[in-house]
């Protein structure tokens, strides 16, 4: 094992753990001001409901053994079988644990990325037992169906790759953020109402944090303080400025100024794509990646808002669904072996971008599945949504007993 490698995971850890608290901002300042404290608690609750879950049999069951490459075993539940001081399976450099403790944090962004699809109309009750669901369901498999030994879709199975989790996180979150919202119905009021954000400086704090740790997202999942994790870093930073550009540049010609919500959106749509292949693609295609990104969901979040309707209340699918989506199709175009032993399309290898497609479709057919049976699951609990008066008043009084700012007392 390595001293140096170790600290760097263990750093890189601490940083995708901040990108959680990061994203209940991020949606905590999009939304309305009377669902502010339900926005964030949303993201808050999997923080502790994530991590023991994946302390308990999380990590077991997508990392450990291997069951018709769908799914792991019950080997390492409670984290007991290894010695504290034993290496990892997936990278001899780190403590067994170093490697569970990263992998932990992807399990908490993950689920919080789908609350902000179904904000302002979800139970609380109702959200905590499909989040709980879902990670069975959907998370642990398919993150051992794309990472784990002998998985379905991985280097032993499929052959589609991903970096830092783009089919895992991105696609899985945005695909279910998109089903969950159909079957939830939208808010009260939707085709009447303008998109209300109510506090854009949570939002700029989030997306601040949510780049902040993305770095150690991405150049994490090298797994080693060495120059693959220095490419991922680069190519994280310049997909990401070029998808701000990109989405403030589109900004201006339609609406003719460009706007701080414009910017931060940007940044999170560059984050997304370059995320699957950051680890596999050179700088200069990370570039086209993030640039080519914005217009893609920026126009894909007008026709899933403004044409077909769909409240993804604050575009969990048209953000990371799409740019998931999208940053996986690039992958398997630009991934160059220089880079990391893998060539896709443009590098004479065009069976990699197919991979890439089958892994995409593999993906969203089982957040598809999955996400339609947490949904009958939770509802043998508890009936998905609030009232209308709960919706009305807001879900910060109805479920929580809290109010954000205690002079306010309006319905915004």
């Amino acid at each position: 094992m390595n001293t140096g490698d170790t600290a760097f995971v263990i750093v890189s850890a601490a940083l995708v753990f901040i990108m959680t608290p990061g994203l209940a901002f991020f949606y905590g300042g999009l939304g309305r001001r009377k669902n502010v404290i339900n926005n964030m608690m949303a993201s808050v609750f999997i923080l502790g409901l994530g991590i023991v879950l994946w302390f308990l049999v999380g990590y077991s069951l997508a990392f450990s053994g291997n069951t018709f490459g769908i799914i792991g075993s019950l080997e390492d539940a409670f984290l007991s079988s290894r010695a504290f001081d034993a290496p990892s399976p997936y990278a001899a450099n780190l403590p067994f644990l170093v490697f569970v403790a990263f992998q932990m944090m992807f399990a908490l962004i993950t689920p919080a990325i789908i609350t902000g699809a179904v904000a302002g109309r979800m139970k609380f009750k109702a959200l905590f037992i499909f989040i709980a669901a879902w990670s069975f369901l959907v998370y642990y498999p398919l993150a051992h169906m794309v990472w784990g030994t002998g998985g379905l879709l991985g280097a032993d199975g499929l052959g589609s790759i991903d970096f830092a989790g783009g089919n895992v996180v991105h696609i899985s979150s945005g695909v279910s953020g998109l089903v969950l919202c159909l079957l939830l119905g939208r808010r009260h009021g939707y085709e009447n109402t303008s998109y209300r954000i109510h506090n854009i400086p949570f939002v700029v704090l989030g997306m601040a944090l949510l780049w902040f740790g993305w770095f150690g997202f991405n150049a994490g999942s090298a797994l080693a303080a060495n120059e693959l994790a220095g490419h991922a870093f680069m190519t994280t930073a310049v997909a990401t400025a070029s998808g701000l550009l990109a989405w403030m540049f589109i900004d201006v010609i339609r609406k003719r100024k460009p706007t701080l919500i414009s910017a931060c959106t940007g940044v999170v749509v560059g984050l997304v794509a370059i995320t699957p292949g950051a680890g596999f693609i050179p700088v200069w295609a990370a570039f086209i990646v993030g640039l080519t990104a914005g217009p893609v969901c920026y126009y894909g979040i007008i026709i899933i808002k403004q044409k077909l309707k769909v409240d993804d209340a604050l575009d969990a699918f048209g953000c990371h669904g799409i740019g998931g989506i999208w940053g996986g199709l690039m992958t398997g175009i630009f991934a160059d072996p220089a880079v990391n032993k893998v060539a896709g399309l443009c590098f004479g290898n065009p069976s990699q971008f197919f991979a890439q497609i089958g892994g995409i479709l593999a993906s969203i057919l089982v957040a598809v599945v999955g996400t339609v049976i947490c949904v009958y699951v939770t509802k043998i609990f508890t009936e998905l949504r609030v009232s209308r008066r709960d919706e009305l008043i807001g879900l910060d009084a109805s479920q929580h007993g809290e109010n954000a700012y205690p002079s306010f007392t309006g319905l915004d």
